[in-house]
């Protein structure tokens, strides 16, 4: 926790858009359980996850597991927390089950004005069609959905966590991250 603010610290090892960690999956996930108010655990492929890792991570620590991907079914949702996971994270839509249990992550700044009030709400920086910064701030964002916010990625120090994120979701550069925390 960080001034009131969680920490979930994402172990990840690759992306779609060319990065690839130098460390291996159990040196992240070391990382994460010691930095982490809560671990986040792909279960995409193509971020180097599955749910086969959400099982895993939970015999390595008491602490609560986000799954993230797409999950892009009612389906996904179910299986991510029949393997373990406390929370998950949707993207681009709204589950008609386990909301309570969802952080959505929406698109545009406009899938995100249109959310209810009392989801839990991702910003992610990232375009996730082209990888690269999305054109809207954390700060923008904020300014249109007041309810429960997490601001993710691009983050690589403590200095980029947004005062009034509720969390902050750190991945490509948890190790640089979690070095700013001492």
């Amino acid at each position: 926790m960080y001034h009131g603010i969680k920490i979930i610290a994402e172990v990840k090892t690759q992306s779609p858009f060319g990065f690839r960690s130098a460390h291996t999956w159990d040196e992240l996930f070391a990382v994460a359980n010691r930095v982490g108010d809560m671990i986040s655990i792909h279960t995409d492929p193509r971020w180097g996850g599955s749910f086969d890792l959400i099982k895993k991570a939970c015999t390595m620590t008491n602490k609560p597991i986000l799954a993230k991907g797409i999950h892009a079914s009612d389906g996904d949702i179910e299986r991510a927390l029949a393997a373990g996971a406390d929370w998950v994270l949707v993207v681009g839509r709204v589950p008609s089950t386990h909301i309570e249990k969802c952080l959505i992550e929406p698109n545009t700044i406009q899938e995100l004005a249109d959310l209810p009030a009392q989801v839990r709400a991702v910003w992610n920086s990232r375009d996730l069609q082209t990888g690269k910064r999305k054109k809207e701030s954390f700060a923008e964002a904020r300014s249109i959905f007041s309810g429960w916010m997490c601001q993710a990625s691009l983050i690589g120090s403590i200095d980029d966590v947004h005062s009034e994120a509720d969390a902050v979701l750190v991945g490509e550069r948890l190790k640089e991250f979690a070095v700013s925390c001492k």
